[in-house]
């Protein structure tokens, strides 16, 4: 079995008996794509909520809720998943540091989420299982497998959805 590392701004593809690990979910979004027929998984690191953001010209596809997204989908097909098949478990985004104000600047963590699930929404996949919000980092790893999406929180333990 091997374990597929996704950094930050990062996405990958897994088959059995590999399992996807993504570390570091603060404000980020981890996005778990899922084809249970054919046991294709899919993982995004989302950092931004779009790619409007983007100080340069040049945008990182992992890094934008509005690009991994779609991407990821894409990679699956390719691997030889089939769009309709697809589900999605999300977690992270958390809201890290408290701030005084309401500056939606800094609401980075529900901006990605609300982001996430709005890619998700275009693309007429289904969410079936999240795991967002609150101020404590996260780990998850994805068995292709399975299909089951571990989620190791600070101070909180380990929950599986």
């Amino acid at each position: 079995m091997e374990i597929i590392k996704i950094g930050m701004a990062d996405l990958g593809v897994a088959k059995p008996p590999s399992k996807l690990r993504t570390t570091g979910l603060g404000s980020c979004v981890g996005v778990v794509l899922y084809d249970h027929i054919h046991k294709i998984a899919g993982m995004a690191h989302v950092m931004l909520p779009e790619s409007s953001l983007a100080k340069s010209g040049e945008v990182t596809i992992g890094k934008y809720a509005d690009t991994a997204i779609p991407h990821l989908i894409e990679l699956m097909e390719k691997a030889g998943a089939q769009t309709r098949n697809i589900v999605a478990k999300i977690a992270g985004g958390a809201q890290m540091f408290a701030f005084l104000g309401s500056s939606d600047t800094m609401r980075i963590g529900p901006r990605n989420v609300e982001a996430c699930k709005q890619a998700l929404k275009e693309a007429h996949i289904r969410i079936v299982a999240e795991d967002t919000g609150g101020n404590c980092g996260r780990t998850i790893e994805m068995d292709a497998t399975s299909g089951v999406l571990q989620i190791r929180t600070v101070n909180q333990g380990v929950k599986e959805v």
